[in-house]
Parts: structure tokens; sequence; C-alpha cells
């Protein structure tokens, strides 16, 4: 039911209720028929659902099974060092990863506890809770609306509502019946559960309570709306299965091979299947991912952006689009009057010849009209800081603490309303004088007409000034006075011939560092789009000021109502500006864009901004003015409520997947390496060259020890000067499974070879152990740097990798050295020639992929020019 365009009348009686107020026995009715005035929550995932989705990872279902066969053969050990890995990776998945589901919390925490209500005219507090539709409400200054109300009756009633619409002004509330189709932002003749009452009081019948409630809306929205999957947890799920596939494949291959080739028993069979699936599995790699990504939260949190759920922080640098939130975000949310026109201007000035004068007269009077005409400090000792209400007065107050204004005493005044647009106050003209003066601010239009114009040449000019100033996007305040004899009385009937003495615009303008930051967006090929409940005209305006690339159409929600889901898809493509937009067109909007194939990042602080935040790839929220519904659907809360943070964000999320990258191939020429080397064994028909819990040692202590540093690897220089990535490029290309094929060939043959040079089956073990291990550290310098040199300066600017260094050479030392260890791993001495084999062997591995690298490096850079003479040429 649209109530906002039924009159007071038809809608009391639709709702069978009287301005008395319901009965008693009426509101148990319809309490036990509707419930309770409470939002609606899902009901808590238990525990061990929160915990086990961490174990059923697929790669790590295939190290259970491996567990299980191992104990299934009797290798009791071996069985309990794998569970002990997967259980380990588990945990760090749920200390690390979970997600805040707490929106609906923060929803409730925004209904009000308590109501004044009236029934059968007596007025009664009850808990809001149990009201019910027809109820007749109370509301007095500093209350939260307990229910969306039809206001019946209104005493200068201004409501807060940016939490619910994005809107920067408060809304002063009347009683008469609007037109069917208008938007939320403008319904002046209701009242909507959770926005706060800033001044005066009223009287509302209650039309909708709990799930149908405006909030109440969102809150079904925020239920319905399905937690996106990052780009990472996707690319990385894609990983798992390549690596599975390739797994079974290993597997199958050496099924068959080994059984036609040698007839080899069941039980070697097995052993080695084991050994398989643990050596190419990466079981350090989840964890040192989740090392990293917890590196990249806290190194955020420095920067002010708060990480909810770590994988987001690589949803930042693959970012496509930002979709921001004005009201707070973009702009600084305190109104300010930018711009002037004076009358002097106009052509009518003060009584003097000279122009200069005249626009001093009239500033003057402008700003003792902007000081005095006003409700919100009555007293001239009270300091600006501590006011506390309408916006508007508070940005005229601000702009005359500029200059020494005159306060003068408030003889009488006549209240703002939006039934004649405009507000007087009565003064004495000055200290010394007995005669009396009238000020009055309110619309231009209104005070035209009862302003006296020498013209219609000066009235047209007058309203041409008005619409110079719209066009910007302001709010547009007319000022006027009158001098009257003492003893005048203030009333309607007097504001006639009054004395038009200016205009001012004011606007929420936008913060500069949001300007900033806009533009860095905008040139690391993340495009900016504002969708704000504002109206048209101002929201067009922000836009032009931060920057937005497409700011001529605007689409307002009006618009999308009338399009497809297909026909905005089209339309989100060239529109950088939405204004007039309601929770449901936020969520559409973003549904649009990521059906487009991008990677949306929602920015916002309303309530009515979380169910899109919740819907985006990464929800961003303003920490300090957002709400706590907001801040809770959110993947990141700016602590600082800067936009230009999310830039800083931004940055960080493409080094952290850089960093990932380099750790992804690091990590996978290692395992499949391990892989080779059990392959190499079984089709020569050689004993396994290492045990599971060598291998396990390899993966999950020497490994894990290396990639510790890439957490640490500085961003590169041009890193925000290139496009986001594809959203759809797969987390290998076809050049990292190139790399990991030949390097893993270049650990597993020399070492595997130069192992079996010696007799002892334990000395062999040692050196391809320790020959994997060596070359890993080396390799890992490689990867350092993609496809430039490893060895550059930044090498000496990351000190973590010296403490890898270190760490990794004391624990080889001990697996090497120490009794206890040697017989835990399976390992003895190695003497200082077989130490030197070694290290050449990691030697030739670096200084082979270094040149690689150059070549590949220089071949890219040459198709790139040749691509480039290509396009000028055309």
């Amino acid at each position: 039911m649209k109530w906002h365009n039924k009159t007071k009348f038809e809608v009391m009686e639709l709702l069978q209720t009287s301005k008395e107020g319901l009965t008693q026995d009426v509101r148990v009715e319809r309490l036990a028929r509707d419930g309770e005035n409470v939002l609606a929550s899902k009901a808590a995932q238990p525990l061990w659902k929160k915990v086990g989705k961490h174990f059923v990872d697929l790669l790590m279902l295939v190290l259970v099974v491996a567990g299980v066969l191992k104990g299934l053969t009797g290798s009791f050990v071996e069985m309990w060092i794998i569970f002990a890995v997967v259980i380990i990776n588990g945990l760090i998945g749920y200390a690390q990863e979970r997600k805040a589901e707490e929106s609906l919390n923060g929803l409730k925490q925004m209904m009000s506890s308590n109501a004044v209500i009236l029934s059968e005219n007596v007025t009664q507090v009850v808990e809001a809770s149990s009201l019910v539709v027809g109820d007749i409400v109370v509301l007095k200054s500093g209350d939260v609306v307990p229910a969306d109300l039809r206001m019946l009756e209104t005493f200068d009633l201004v409501i807060e509502e940016a939490v619910l619409t994005g809107e920067s002004l408060p809304v002063e509330k009347q009683t008469d019946s609007l037109v069917e189709e208008i938007p939320l932002g403008d319904r002046n003749n209701m009242a909507f559960s959770g926005t706060l009452v800033l001044a005066g009081s009223g009287v509302g019948v209650v039309t909708a309570t709990a799930a149908e409630t405006e909030v109440g809306k969102i809150n079904q929205a925020l239920q319905s709306v399905q937690q996106q999957t990052t780009p990472l947890v996707r690319k990385m799920n894609q990983l798992n299965h390549q690596i599975f596939k390739g797994l079974i494949i290993f597997i199958l291959f050496l099924v068959f091979y080994t059984i036609f080739r040698f007839g080899m028993d069941l039980d070697m069979l097995l052993a080695s299947a084991i050994a398989l699936i643990v050596a190419v599995v990466p079981e350090g790699l989840p964890a040192v991912l989740t090392m990293i990504l917890s590196m990249g939260v806290k190194e955020m949190a420095d920067e002010q952006a708060i990480i909810k759920s770590m994988p987001a922080v690589e949803s930042l640098g693959s970012m496509t689009v930002i979709c921001s939130d004005k009201t707070g975000t973009l702009t600084k949310n305190q109104m300010e009057v930018r711009d002037l026109v004076l009358a002097s201007q106009i052509g009518v000035g003060a009584s003097s010849n000279n122009a200069a004068e005249g626009r001093e007269a009239d500033l003057a009077n402008l700003r003792l009209i902007m000081n005095n005409c006003q409700d919100l400090r009555r007293d001239p000792q009270q300091p600006l800081a501590e006011l506390k209400g309408n916006p508007t007065e508070l940005a005229l107050l601000k702009y005359t603490a500029e200059t020494e204004v005159a306060h003068l005493q408030q003889l009488d005044r006549i209240p703002f309303s939006s039934t004649y647009k405009y507000m007087a106050t009565l003064h004495p003209a000055s200290e010394s004088s007995e005669s009396q003066v009238i000020f009055v601010k309110g619309a231009p239009d209104v005070l035209l007409e009862l302003a006296e114009m020498s013209s219609e040449e000066e009235r047209s000019a007058w309203l041409a000034a008005a619409d110079e100033l719209a066009r910007k996007g302001q709010r547009i305040l007319g000022f006027a006075m009158k001098t009257v004899e003492p003893g005048q009385i203030l009333s309607h009937e007097n504001l006639s011939n009054l004395k038009m003495v200016g205009l001012a615009g004011l606007i929420d303008p936008p913060k500069e560092s949001a300007i900033q930051a806009v533009a860095e967006c905008q040139q690391a090929g993340i495009v900016v789009k504002m969708i704000t409940g504002d109206h048209k005209e101002t929201a067009r305006a922000i836009g032009r000021q931060i920057g937005l690339a497409h700011t001529s159409n605007v689409l307002e929600g009006k618009d999308l109502d009338n399009m497809t889901d297909a026909e905005l898809s089209e339309a989100v493509k060239q529109v950088d500006v939405f204004a007039r937009t309601t929770p449901e067109h936020k969520l559409r909007i973003v549904t649009a864009l990521q059906e487009q194939g991008e990677i949306v990042g929602m920015t916002g602080d309303g309530v009515n901004d979380a169910p899109a935040l919740k819907k985006a790839d990464i929800g961003v929220a303003m920490g300090i003015k957002g709400s706590e519904v907001t801040k809770q659907a959110a993947d990141m809360v700016l602590a600082d409520d800067n936009f230009a943070t999310i830039a800083k964000a931004v940055k960080e999320g493409r080094r952290i997947f850089d960093n990932l990258m380099k750790t992804i191939n690091f990590f996978l020429p290692t395992a499949l390496a391990q892989g080779l080397v059990v392959i190499l064994a079984l089709m020569f028909n050689l004993p396994l060259p290492l045990t599971p819990v060598q291998i396990l040692w390899v993966n999950m202590v020497s490994t894990l020890t290396l990639s510790y540093a890439f957490g640490f690897e500085p961003a590169h220089s041009q890193i925000m000067e290139r496009s986001p990535r594809q959203p759809n490029e797969a987390i290998l290309t076809k050049y990292a499974v190139f790399r990991i094929l030949y390097v893993s060939l270049l650990i597993t043959v020399p070492s595997y070879f130069l192992a079996m040079q010696f007799d002892s089956h334990v000395v062999q073990q040692t050196v391809l152990l320790q020959s994997i291990v060596l070359v890993q550290a080396f390799y890992m310098l490689n990867c350092r740097e993609l496809l430039e040199p490893a060895l550059n300066r930044s090498l000496f600017s990351n000190k973590a990798i010296f403490v890898s260094f270190a760490c990794l050479a004391v624990l080889q030392m001990a697996v090497l050295s120490l009794p206890m260890m040697q017989g835990i791993i399976g390992t003895t001495h190695l003497t200082w020639i077989q130490h030197a084999l070694i290290f050449t062997n990691g030697m030739i591995v670096f200084s082979v992929v270094e040149v690689e690298k150059y070549l590949t490096l220089r071949m890219k850079r040459q198709k790139e020019k040749k691509n480039v003479t290509s396009l000028q040429g055309e």
C-alpha cells in the first residue's frame, strides 16, 4: 500500500483506527495476528559447520584419504603426521577466514526500544516490539522512529533520514497527501523506522511493522543476498581441481605402467601412490597463502583499512569498478556555503554610488540575516562545535563565524514550514535604535513574491541567478529584510514589500582526498561510479567535481524502474552517476555490473547501502559515520572514512596478489619435482627415493620457511599504472605452466641423479632431500621477480629473506646433524664434497632460470613494441 498518496482520513479508515488510538483488546488481537515489531533473523550456523567447512577442501580430502591408506598399511606415525597437516591447515582457515555475519544484529540495534502511543486517548509508554498497525505514535525530538508512520500532525518536525535514503539534508515532515510515484526520500508525510527525530514533534499512525517497514525490507534483502565468493577463492578452487586432475593422471599412469611392465605387488603400488599424493599435493600452500593474506590485513590496518575477511585483501587488487555512495563517502557530509549572489550584482545594491561599498553593505546584511534568522544558537557564547541539528543552519553559522557578526535579540519568530517555505524573525535594528527589523530566509521564488521589485527584469534576473546555482547542484536559500516601526507584530500578513538582500548556494562538497583518490583509481584502470539518494543535479555536480568520466547522462531511480535487467546491464557501461536511488536500485546496479564480468567494490555508510555492500565482491563501509549495519555487512571498514584509503588498499591488494603468484610459482615446481622423483623411481623399478615424512618435511617446513619472505616483498614501482587483471584470467597462465614444468625438471633430474651416485640408501635420501631444499632456496630468489632480474636493490629492503635463509639453515643443520631429528626424518651426515655438489646444482638452476626470464622478458617487450607500432600505423 502506498500510504503517502492517501489522505489522513483515508489512512485512518483503511487501518480501522482513530485519533484516540486502538483499544487494548484490538492491540492484543493484531499483535497475535501480525507478530511482534522485530526483524526476523536466520538461525545461527552451528560451530561444527563453521569449523568443518575448512576441512572439505579437495586437496585436503585427498590427504585424508592418503592418511587413511597409510593407517591401513600399518604406518601409523606417518598417518598421524599427515592428519596433523590437515588439522593445522583447517584450524588456520577457521581462525583467519571466518566471515562476520552480524548484519541483522546491527539492524535490530537501530530499532527503537520504546514508543509513546495513544490508546483510548490515554498516553502510554510501550515496548516498540509491541507496536501494531493502526497504533497512534507520538514523536518528539531525540526519538528513534519505532515503525513506519503516516504523519497525522506535525509541529516543526524534522527527521534525519540519511542512514536510510542517503540524503545529506534532514526532511521536514508535513501531513498532506503526495502523488503516487515519488521516491522514498521525497515522501515527507511519512516517518520511517530507525530514523532520528532532530527537532519538533508530531503524531503518526503505524502503517507497517517488522518486515514490512523500509528497514525491514533491507533486512530481507540482506538475508536473500548470497555472499560473493572472492576471485582468489574461486581461482584457488580452480587450481585445486587442476592439481587433483594432474594427480589422478599420474596415479593412473603409474598403475598401468608398473603393473604391465614389472608386475609390482599391490603393497608396493599402494605405498607409491601414497608417496605420490603426499609429494604432488602442496600441503604447505594453504598455510603460506593464509600467512601472506594475514600480513596484508595487518598492513591495511596500519593504513586505516580494517579487513574482515582475508580473501577480500586480494579482491581489492582485482577490482575493476568501485561504486560509491556520495554523502559522507565522497563528500564531507557537512553543508557549506559555496556561492553568493548579492543585490548589488543584480543591479539593486545598497544606496551607494560606489559598487564596492554597495557589495560590502549587502554582504554585511546577508551575514546579519544568516546569523540571526535561525533557531540553532540562541546564546552567542555557545561554541559552534557544540551545535547539533539542522545542517543548513549549521552551514550558515559556520560561514558567518569567519567574520565578526552581531547577534541580535530575537523578539519574535515564524518557524520554517514546508507549507509557506520561509522562516522570519523580528529583532531590534540595533542597540541604540528604537526601530525594528524583520529578517526572512527561505525559497527564492517565495521571497521574490514577497519582495518589492522595481521591474519584471529585476525579478527575472534574480530567478536566472537562482537557476544558475541550481545547475551547479546547490541548494538555494534567499535572504530578505524589512525595517518596521517599534511594536510591530510579526505575522505572515506583514511580510510584504521585503528588500531582497541576496542568495546563497549551499552544497555538501567533495573531499579533496576523494578527488585525488578517484584520479588514482582511474589511472589504475578502475572505473568509479557514484550511486546516491540525492537529487539529480546535485549528484551531477558532485560527479563532475570529483572527476567522474561520464556525467552528462544521469540515471534516476525512476529510470531504473522502467528498465529491464538486460537494459540496465547495457546502461551501466556508459553511466557513472545514479541519483534518487533506493536500496533495491543499488543492488540491481551492482548485480548488473557483475553480470558484465566486473569485479565490483561498493562503498557506503547508510543502512540503505548494506544489501549492495553484501552483494558486491568487496563491500567497503565507513568506520566513523557508517551505521553498524553497514560495517557488519561489509568486507572492509575504513577507520578514517576516507575514500583515499581505498586507493591505498587497492595498491596493497595488488602487491599481495603479486606475492601470492610468486608463492604459487615457487611452490608448484617443488611439489611437481617431488612427484617426478617418485615417478622416476617407479618407472626404473627403484626404491622410493623419499619417504612421505621426508616429503612432508620439504612441503611443510622448508618450503614454508622460505615462503615467509614473499609476504614482505614491496610493491612494484608501476603497480598502480597497470590495468586490473582480467576477472576470468586463470591463476596459472600458459607461461606459468611452462615455468612449472621446466623448473620441476631442473629440480628433479640433476638432484635425482646426483643422489644415485652414492651407494647407501640413507645417503641417497639425504642428498636428494638437501638438494631439493637448497634448489628451493635458490629458486625462491628467482621468484622474487617473475620476469625481471632477481638480484636488484629491493632485495636488501626485504630483510625477511635473510631471516628465512637463516631459519632454513638452522632447520636443515638440525635434520642433518641431530640424532633425534635424523631418526624422525630418516637422514644422515653429509660430507663437504657432497654439500659442494648440492650447492653447485642450486647455482645451475638459479642461472638457467634467470637466463630464461631475461629471454622471455625481451620477447614480451618486443611484442608490445610491435603492437604499439602496428596501432600507430593504423
